[in-house]
Order: C-alpha cells, then sequence, then structure tokens
C-alpha cells in the first residue's frame, strides 16, 4: 500500500532512536516523515514551524468567526461611552 509523505526529508525510528536531534537537524528547520517498516509513523516538526502552524489555524479560526458575524447588526460606541 503507497502512502504519502508530507516532507522533503525522511527517517526511519531506529535512526530516530540512535540519534534525535540529529535527525532533526537534517530536515534543516523543515518537517522530517518518521517512517516505520517504510510507512510514514509521524512527523517530527520543528517549534518554528509548528508554532506557524498554530497561527495559520487560529487565523483560520478567526476568519470563520468573522465570516459567521458579518451580516450582524452593529451598535455605534463612542470612546467616551465607554
Amino acid at each position: 500500500m503507497t502512502h504519502a509523505i508530507f516532507a522533503e526529508m525522511t527517517a526511519s525510528v531506529t535512526e530516530l532512536k540512535k540519534n534525535p536531534m540529529g535527525t532533526v537537524a537534517a530536515g534543516e528547520g523543515h518537517t522530517v516523515a518518521i517512517l516505520n517498516r517504510n510507512e510514514p509513523a509521524f512527523y517530527c516538526v520543528p517549534a518554528e514551524e509548528y508554532e506557524a502552524m498554530l497561527d495559520i489555524i487560529e487565523d483560520a479560526e478567526l476568519n470563520a468567526i468573522a465570516d459567521a458575524r458579518q451580516g450582524e447588526p452593529t451598535i455605534p460606541v463612542s470612546l467616551d461611552e465607554l
């Protein structure tokens, strides 16, 4: 059975066990697909890339909220009233 691999770099679970930080460094700041018996088991994502992914997800959630509220009536308020 074939599997899509969403990373340019791959490593085996054995390689990861032998040298975890070397495996991460081999990705040069990008995701490394960790393979178990030539099938993707999980992805090793560097902290910066993970944080960027969370920012994108948060932005998408906020956009969905804004889109859902787009037709709602507005209430004008001045800063002095607050």
